[in-house]
């Protein structure tokens, strides 16, 4: 949906009072438009367009909007703020050093700006949004001193009055024509501080400069404008930059990202394959101790920066997670293992569409962030960061401008995010995106540096089998078979497939990644392999039916030599052990049918172990008659004590992602909003002037932008209030100001205080 529209046409329909009647005045298609472009505004659905109004005018509403322009809009939106209202593209052009009839139809599709007689208002919220100080430029003379001085009133007479501004005065305007308009005043001194002190006195007589507040002095609109000869910005930058960069085939960039989510999946593999029967305890901050962080490293035979970004992936994907027991551990989910069984393009695809919408900022591990009592820890909460779900998006749209094949240098990327979000860059701009980029070269979202199709699929919001479906021709062919090689390594020649990776994951170590893996079989990992119950035949079977050579004589003397010493000591459990100098005591509770639960066994004469609970042995005993005290580890008698039981640590969900609107949601709203409005209009048609109309139930959000807008117009509001009793009483209340959330005003005819949280509703008159 797109709508065209010339500068002539913001004159050439009935000109609206306000913001509430230009959204009334739309068609069904600008409005659809408009709540696409705005999806915060739809969430939840507005009754009619009179609160669509007042939603899209709040401070909340209006600063996703902002946040959401590129420099040229923000620019263009700049200079309608300090521009004398209306104002038109004829009289925006000069300001911008550009054409801006374009981007003045799309700051009116977004409702930040509304058609009145003469041509286009500003929202008042937009001017409250971006600050005192829009484009450099100080408040207008009368808001500094009350009125405008003679001098200001008449360009004529301003520019001449500039012309005769002696040297020292014209130092400090050159100082501040571009901003920011705010001076401090010199102190009385000699020399080159007294010739300062000269030049502000000059230009305060003259009201070209104007005092606020103590030691400070400001630079007025009117001033500013002539200082920059009408112009808003210095330096307007209404096009993007280019993005240049090295070209490369398509089909590498794919063959390239393919190979990386191969490596990704086996890493991911070797995670769950090693926390599952070794899972790494939570730390009391709710994060990964950096010694298991170092040794996960050294398994994946990886940095712990790719590390960290494997592990916080994992737990977005929700393949580990915090089991939530007493002493909780980190753990692969049931998830893990129904992941395990899918396509190979299947699990990338889950991969993918979690890291597209997590919040979770992996590069931050190792790091300190402001606020924070030492180095972020992997999994913990100080790695949450919600700026970067957007982030992501944003740099993969710049990727995606920049071509197939086209790979930017990082640099390039920078300076064309600084262009398309200049208000939601982030401190370290250098830093972010390019681990944004590694992240996405590792998960294979880029190739070589360019977006790859499914990185562009991925970015186009396709999502389970049709996403995994656009990566499977990129993936390499698992394979089913290795050489074993003499000296006690195997060589597999790509992805193995499923069952026999998990085999050579538990009986051998890998030692180099790349096109190729080779592993290598020591008696550790032997000996692993016994431990999980495989027998030496069973072994030396698995490596004849995958190798396409022999077992090498070396590997089957290495696995039966294994083997032959495997199991000859062994350990047994004991949760509990109960020991007596009276022998007979023990003999008896062998006996004892009532203690049959406890599994008592001798292990000596005057010793009894159990794998049952220290806890529950004693009571058992207890409950048969038998003296039974507890005993510490260092022999001494132990009465025991009732502990406070306490809840396991949950770590809270992250914020939801404002979902985008598409055109047929879009649609359907607009035609739910016109039913709103038309029933409205009808009460309004059919409402007694002297009780006012049915009042919808507003929000406080919306309440306070109807109360604001009729503060600043004027005008009354009818209003439901709930007193102390909880009565609700209507009234016509005519606001004067609103803060601090309440609202000051009059209502027949006596001054009122109301508090915002006690209006259930209001209606503008």
């Amino acid at each position: 949906m797109q709508v065209s529209r010339s500068a002539a046409d913001y004159g050439g329909t009935v000109p609206s009072r306000s913001l509430a009647d230009d959204i009334r005045g739309r068609s069904d298609e600008e409005l659809a438009r408009l709540l696409v472009r705005r999806p915060d505004l739809a969430r939840p659905a507005p009754a009619d367009l009179t609160a669509l109004a007042a939603r899209a005018s709040t401070r909340a509403s209006v600063q996703r909007a902002l946040d959401a322009l590129d420099l040229a809009h923000l620019q263009a939106v700049e200079a309608v703020v300090v521009l004398d209202q209306p104002v038109s593209a004829a009289s925006l052009t000069p300001a911008l050093a550009g054409e801006v009839a374009g981007l003045l139809d799309e700051l009116w599709t977004r409702a930040l700006v509304w058609r009145g007689a003469g041509g286009l208002h500003v929202v008042r919220t937009v001017a409250d949004v971006l600050g005192p100080h829009p484009a450099g430029l100080g408040p207008p003379a009368a808001e500094l001193r009350g009125s405008t001085p003679p001098a200001l009133r008449d360009a004529g007479q301003l520019r001449s009055l500039l012309d005769r501004v002696p040297p020292e005065a014209a130092a400090i305007l050159d100082r501040l024509a571009w901003g920011p308009p705010l001076a401090v005043l010199p102190d009385a001194a000699p020399d080159g501080a007294g010739r300062v002190a000269r030049g502000v006195a000059w230009l305060l007589e003259h009201h070209l400069l104007e005092r606020v507040g103590d030691g400070q002095a400001c630079l007025p609109r009117e001033v500013g404008l002539a200082l920059r000869h009408g112009r808003v910005v210095r330096d307007p930058r209404l096009h993007p930059p280019e993005l240049g960069g090295r070209t490369v085939d398509a089909a590498a960039v794919d063959a390239a990202a393919g190979q990386q989510v191969s490596d990704l999946l086996v890493l991911v593999d070797e995670l769950g394959a090693a926390w599952g029967p070794k899972p790494p305890r939570v730390l009391r901050s709710g994060g990964l101790a950096v010694r298991d962080l170092r040794g996960l490293a050294r398994t994946l035979d990886v940095d712990e920066v790719r590390a960290a970004f494997v592990i916080e992936l994992a737990l977005a994907a929700g393949l580990v997670a915090d089991d939530g027991g007493l002493e909780p551990v980190w753990a692969p989910t049931p998830a893990y293992d129904e992941w395990q069984q899918l396509p190979g393009a299947a699990r990338w695809a889950a991969l993918g569409t979690a890291w597209l919408a997590s919040t979770r900022a992996a590069h931050l591990v190792g790091t300190t962030v402001p606020g924070g009592s030492g180095p972020v820890n992997a999994m913990g909460p100080e790695a949450q960061w919600p700026p970067v779900r957007g982030l992501r998006r944003d740099v993969l749209a710049v990727l995606e401008t920049a071509g197939a094949g086209h790979a930017p240098e990082p640099q390039r990327v920078v300076e064309a995010l600084r262009w398309r979000r200049p208000r939601r860059m982030p401190g370290e701009p250098d830093t972010v995106v390019v681990a944004v980029l590694r992240e996405a070269e590792w998960l294979g979202v880029t190739g070589r540096g360019a977006l790859s199709t499914a990185g562009r699929a991925l970015l186009a919001g396709a999502a389970g089998e049709s996403l995994a479906g656009v990566m499977h021709p990129h993936l390499p062919a698992p394979v089913r078979h290795i050489l074993l090689q003499a000296d006690l390594t195997a060589i597999a020649p790509g992805p193995l497939e499923g069952s026999l990776a998990q085999f050579m994951r538990l009986a051998a170590d890998v030692e180099s990644r790349g096109g190729a893996t080779v592993y290598r079989l020591t008696p550790e990992s032997v000996r692993r392999c016994l431990d999980s119950g495989w027998t030496a035949d069973e072994i030396l079977a698995a490596l004849t039916d995958a190798s396409q050579t022999p077992v090498p004589q070396p590997l089957d003397y290495l696995v039966r030599d294994v083997a032959r010493r495997h199991g000859q000591t062994r350990v047994g459990g004991a949760t509990a052990y109960i020991r007596s100098d009276d022998e007979a005591t023990l003999t008896a509770m062998l006996a004892d049918r009532s203690l049959s639960a406890l599994q008592l066994r001798a292990i000596a004469p005057t010793v009894l172990v159990s794998p049952v609970d220290p806890g529950m042995v004693l009571d058992f005993l207890r409950d048969s008659s038998f003296g039974a005290v507890g005993e510490a580890a260092d022999g001494v008698v132990r009465l025991a004590g009732t502990a406070p039981r306490r809840t396991a640590h949950r770590r809270r969900p992250a914020a939801p992602l404002v979902q985008a609107l598409d055109d047929q949601a879009a649609v359907g709203l607009v035609a739910a909003l016109r039913a709103g409005e038309e029933t409205a209009a009808y009460q309004r048609e059919q409402r007694d002037t002297r009780t006012g109309p049915p009042l919808p139930a507003t929000d406080p959000t919306t309440t306070l932008a109807v109360l604001r807008d009729a503060a600043a117009d004027r005008r009354g509001v009818w209003l439901g209030y709930s007193d102390a009793a909880g009565a609700v009483q209507r009234m016509l209340f005519y606001p004067d100001r609103v803060e601090g959330g309440r609202v000051h005003g009059t209502a027949e005819g006596s001054a009122r205080t109301l508090s915002i949280h006690r209006v259930t509703g209001a209606s503008a008159t």
